[in-house]
């Protein structure tokens, strides 16, 4: 295994990292406080991004930081369902029997969320796949009137068709009602450049294992999306390792890009 070959303690380019190894660079961090925001004080939020950008780490910081005597997050990834479909997931998730129809549902929903000392946040991941119905059904969810504190928050999260969607004069009502919008944005070069070399020293690893023409091309080749730098990355370690190399060089990288050229 190239951790033994490099004297890594640890893989250090995870597809799922755990929490206390992630890089809070400043997408993150910025991410953060709008999501804290909605936590304590919105109802409804729109996080979106290319596949690959971070959207599922920030999503995994933010539900972990919340505290558990104040909020009931539910997350739910399963968005190419009807909207009755959905509705059946939610009251599930908030521990009770789906009742058919849903006017049903939607009072199933009310009756368990009206919790005074607990705010449930649902999490909707892949969000771009919902159908038009489900938007609108949601809106429902966080429409009232009457209520002074929202019993329910709603995060949508997805890739960029979202954004696309909620600007369509059908959704105008519930986009009126976001309170906060983050984008996270793919790394710079130099944010992938300090993003591998931060992995690589967390590891254990030197941070001069990756000549920098190589981290320059690692971020054209994956325009600056972590999972693929990751691929990439890892790919990388794996041939030095196959040829005994101890610094990954372009030529190396260059028989990487062959294998993720392939169709």
């Amino acid at each position: 295994m190239f951790t033994t070959h490099f004297k890594m303690a640890r893989q250090p380019f995870l597809e799922r990292a755990p929490l206390d190894q992630v890089q809070k660079d400043e997408r993150i961090a910025q991410g953060l406080a709008r999501l804290t925001y909605l936590a304590q004080e919105g109802t409804l939020g729109v996080l979106t991004g290319p596949s690959g950008a971070g959207k599922s780490t920030l999503l995994s910081l933010f539900l972990h930081g919340l505290p558990s005597n104040r909020f009931r997050p539910i997350y739910l990834y399963l968005t190419r369902v009807s909207a009755t479909s959905l509705l059946k997931m939610i009251v599930t998730e908030l521990g009770d029997e789906p009742r058919r129809g849903k006017d049903r549902l939607f009072l199933q929903i009310r009756e368990r969320t009206k919790t005074p000392d607990l705010t449930t946040l649902l999490v909707i991941d892949e969000a771009h796949l919902l159908d038009p119905g489900v938007l609108l059904d949601l809106r429902l969810l966080i429409s009232s009137a009457l209520d002074k504190a929202p019993p329910l928050k709603i995060l949508l999260a997805g890739q960029d068709a979202l954004r696309h969607t909620l600007k369509l004069n059908t959704y105008a009502d519930l986009a009126n009602r976001i309170s906060i919008r983050f984008h996270i944005r793919p790394f710079n070069p130099d944010e992938t450049a300090a993003y591998i070399d931060h992995q690589m020293r967390a590891a254990g690893a030197s941070d001069k294992v990756f000549d920098p023409e190589v981290k320059s091309r690692i971020h054209d080749f994956a325009h600056g999306l972590p999972r693929l730098i990751n691929n990439l990355a890892t790919a990388c370690l794996l041939q030095a390792e196959a040829q005994n190399a101890q610094k990954i060089s372009e030529p190396l990288l260059e028989q990487v890009l062959v294998e993720f050229k392939l169709p």
